[in-house]
């Protein structure tokens, strides 16, 4: 069976958490830098597309010689609005860590000509999806906002303790556009306090796949196709850092579990009965 559970223990500088070809996904690459105030770390996007997402911190950051100071400021993922940037293919850059901070790293294959986009707090768009016991807060950080992104689309969710998110089950494996599109995806997990947890499913229509974790503070999962439910545990709070590529396209056009999606319009109804 499948084990797309990344357990990684985070150290300084560049930890690679999943490189793109070395399992079921081929377009998706993620890496988290951690910085001491003072560090640097280069890098070139060559001949990918990279989003990256301020996790904590402040850095200044230099594309292509290009400087944009003072990015970030938030303490950790459960503190506010993120700061981020799109750097196109053949991009030369350099981040300098104003303090302790740490950046998410996220790339695809991309033949892209548009130019670097920095994203600042006010600029990510929050939005509040589902009802009941699976309603949660998203943070859109990459997407419509960076219409020359080809790729990538990337985001934050925010569980309550003992909520549901990607819920109803959904996936995005096949290409029939407005019903779905193909894109690859992965999760990276935080919680609050950081002992906590939260459950992960991935299953397919044919039963081939169905698998479910126990997901920690730091931990990753990879979603090359299957619906893929998550769960908080009671007094935790869940975050999740999702980075999605597509195949053939990049639209967010997810399909819903036909056995549960029916869960999506009893929620729309009580709530408009004002429960």
């Amino acid at each position: 069976m499948p084990d797309y559970l990344i357990k990684q223990q985070l150290d300084q500088t560049e930890n690679v958490i999943y490189e793109a070809g070395s399992g079921e996904l081929r377009l998706l690459s993620f890496s988290i830098l951690r910085l001491g105030a003072g560090d640097a770390h280069q890098m070139q996007t060559d001949q990918t597309e990279m989003g990256l997402v301020i996790l904590s911190g402040v850095i200044t950051l230099v594309v292509d010689g290009q400087e944009y100071p003072n990015l970030g400021g938030r303490t950790s993922v459960f503190a506010g609005k993120p700061a981020g940037a799109y750097l196109p293919p053949n991009s030369s850059v350099s981040l300098l860590a104003d303090s302790t901070a740490e950046v998410a790293v996220c790339t695809a294959p991309s033949d892209s000509t548009a130019p670097a986009q920095i994203i600042i707090p006010d600029q990510v768009q929050i939005n509040q999806a589902g009802n009941w016991n699976w309603r949660r807060r998203i943070h859109n950080i990459i997407g419509a906002n960076v219409p020359g992104a080809q790729r990538l689309l990337i985001g934050e969710t925010f569980n309550p303790p003992g909520n549901w998110s990607s819920y109803p089950p959904h996936k995005h494996e096949e290409d029939n556009y407005p019903f779905e599109v193909n894109m690859e995806e992965i999760y990276h997990f935080r919680t609050n306090p950081p002992q906590g947890f939260g459950i992960q499913r991935i299953y397919t229509d044919d039963g081939s796949v169905d698998e479910t974790y126990a997901v920690g503070n730091g931990d990753s999962v990879l979603i090359p196709g299957g619906y893929h439910p998550v769960a908080a545990a009671p007094g935790y709070q869940l975050y999740y850092l999702w980075m999605m590529a597509g195949v053939t396209e990049r639209r967010m056009a997810p399909h819903d579990d036909p056995q549960h999606a029916w869960v999506k319009a009893a929620g729309d109804m009580a709530q408009d009965m004002g429960f």
